[in-house]
């Protein structure tokens, strides 16, 4: 079978490599979609924590079930998606309900070989029912469900301002579920196109443009004073995150959910004062997966605003690379594969 493989930062290679039978415990997929991730892009580029080369990438994926070996509930043929994350079942985390965290996580793409092929084998336990949704929306679950699960772990409440650091494919997703919690939701960004499609598609009522304007102003206007009571970075800047703790209100949380390889700093009488909270949001669990089945079915949240371009498989390692470029406005960049 076909397989994309990055062989080392800047190098993506198309390679044979043998189609193996699911062992015991799992099922195969056969790929359909790809979504592009920015970790995909951080990998590519050499800057993502966790990774090592040589490795598949992809984990944003859907598709139809070849084999299904004997897993329950499910059927050859299905349309399917998978929750890329592997847990181990037993350490504290997955004891406490919070599979997402596992000590030993292993997530697909990542920390082991991901869907950048024609056929995958995972776990039957990661499975996801296509519930009559497309192979272009049940690719775009897994990175609304990371906006899904910030929302939840933010606890956003009905009327609350809630700032989004960054308006990449992860943020928006931080936006709509912030949206359908009820929030009042703010994004800061400095790309204008990006502020636009916020504004135009999503109809995020505030925008600012922290390239032109002073985010602190706006903010205080907008809140009438107050500061948003939830702030949740989706940049992974280490300027981005050590600036964002100016805008926390008092009594307000503070979410990471974009990774940053540095040490963070802030003040800590200005964070003290404020009996702020500060919270990582990582991965999601299968309770996110199915709020963002559930809200796409609905009409809540419609999937086709996130895709801009289209590669074919046999094209990615010729068109990958410019997929980081700003000025070819890409918000989310899906692979098909037939």
């Amino acid at each position: 079978m076909r397989t994309i493989v990055c062989e080392e930062p800047g190098r993506l290679v198309l390679q044979e490599t043998e189609r193996q039978a699911p062992g015991e415990g799992y099922v195969q997929i056969r790929i359909r979609r790809i979504g592009v991730c920015g970790t995909d892009l951080h990998a590519f580029k050499g800057t993502q924590p966790y990774f090592n080369y040589p490795r598949v990438l992809g984990h944003e994926l859907s598709g139809e079930l070849a084999d299904a070996n004997g897993a329950a509930g499910f059927t050859n043929g299905e349309v399917v998606t998978f929750i890329p994350y592997l847990n181990c079942g037993n350490c504290i985390a997955c004891r406490s309900g919070k599979p997402n965290c596992c000590v030993k996580m292993n997530v697909c793409g990542v920390h082991i070989d991901g869907g950048m092929v024609e056929y995958l084998n995972v776990p039957a336990y990661t499975l996801v029912h296509g519930d009559g949704l497309g192979y272009d929306a049940l690719a775009l679950v897994e990175p609304l469900a990371i906006g899904a699960h910030s929302i939840r772990r933010a606890d956003v409440k009905p009327g609350e301002y809630v700032l989004v650091i960054g308006a990449g494919p992860i943020g928006l997703g931080i936006m709509e579920f912030a949206r359908i919690a009820g929030g009042k939701v703010i994004v800061v960004d400095i790309n204008a196109q990006r502020l636009a499609f916020c504004s135009g598609k999503l109809k995020v009522d505030h925008v600012i443009d922290a390239s032109t304007e002073n985010v602190v102003d706006q903010l205080a206007a907008i809140t009438n004073g107050d500061m948003p009571a939830v702030v949740i970075d989706a940049t992974g800047s280490l300027s981005a995150i050590n600036n964002s703790f100016q805008y926390i209100a008092h009594g307000g949380r503070y979410i990471l959910v974009g990774l940053q390889k540095a040490d963070i700093s802030f003040s800590h009488p200005e964070f003290h004062k404020r009996e702020a909270t500060l919270m990582s949001s990582r991965n999601a669990t299968r309770e996110d997966f199915d709020h963002v089945v559930t809200a796409i079915k609905n009409g809540w949240v419609q999937p086709g605003n996130y895709i801009t371009h289209r590669i074919a498989f046999e094209n990615i390692t010729t068109e990958f690379e410019g997929l980081s470029d700003p000025s070819k406005g890409v918000v989310k960049a899906i692979v098909e594969l037939n």
